[in-house]
């Protein structure tokens, strides 16, 4: 059996001498930097109404809820830092050894670490835009009121602005699926991390590396349906990423 520092050693090789290598993160890369999981142990769902939080029905009928549940989750992220995790995948980008990010999280964190080429395929709360018309406006513009729990407005017509993240009964943002797809059907390296690969489509997309020959690593403290098929498997997300800090990014 391969000790965690062999693994590590094996998972920087791997990355220094991929061609294109691409990265597909979860929520448990942000647990790190103390945002809830979704369905963890003590992840945002176990807590009373949050399953109406991102319920796009919900939200149509009565947007308070949301804004409500959100006003923490979403709306203190100001207040959250990038972890390691974040913080090495924008070194490896920077450095060239990384050539696209995706991501099913909405923290933003991967932009405040410094990535470029982050391919949100759940949508983002950086824009919020009109339930009505064609009105858009950035996160900036509505965290002040929306931190307090009250639903922000559009300033043309008075209805309720919704955050550009896809809600539970939405499609998925096509051109970021496309994108991804794309990326991981070119990936000779996928990295997993932090996502135990349970919603789909995104969690499909790592069969995309595997069939057209490339090789998928996994970085998750829980099993997912793909770990037979991973060349490299662990489970400590925080002990893999200072060890690839110093292998690829100190050196």
């Amino acid at each position: 059996m391969k000790t965690n520092e062999t693994t590590y050693r094996e998972l920087a090789d791997r990355i220094a001498a991929a061609r294109h290598c691409v990265a597909f993160t979860g929520a448990g890369v942000s647990t790190l930097s103390g945002i809830r999981d979704f369905r963890g142990k003590n992840g945002l769902y176990t807590l009373p109404e949050t399953d109406k939080m991102f319920d796009i029905e919900v939200f149509r009928e009565n947007p308070s809820v949301y804004y409500r549940l959100a006003k923490e989750f979403i709306y203190g992220l100001q207040e959250k830092e990038p972890s390691i995790v974040h913080q090495v995948l924008a070194g490896l980008e920077a450095k060239g050894l990384l050539k696209a990010l995706i991501t099913q999280n909405i923290d933003l964190l991967h932009q405040k670490a410094g990535s470029k080429h982050v391919i949100e395929v759940h949508g983002s709360p950086s824009r919020h835009s009109c339930t009505y018309c064609s009105y858009s406006t950035t996160f900036e513009d509505v965290v002040e009121v929306a931190r307090t729990g009250q639903v922000p407005l559009c300033p043309k017509c008075g209805h309720a602005l919704k955050p550009d993240i896809t809600f539970f009964g939405e499609a998925l943002p096509s051109a970021a699926i496309t994108e991804a797809q794309k990326e991981c059907g070119r990936a000779d390296l996928l990295l997993v991390l932090g996502s135990s690969l349970t919603v789909y489509p995104a969690a499909a997309l790592p069969q995309l590396t595997l069939h057209a020959g490339g090789a998928v690593a996994i970085v998750n403290e829980q099993p997912t349906y793909f770990d037979d098929y991973a060349v490299l498997r662990c489970t400590d997300l925080q002990e893999c990423f200072e060890y690839l800090k110093q292998a690829l990014l100190d050196r």
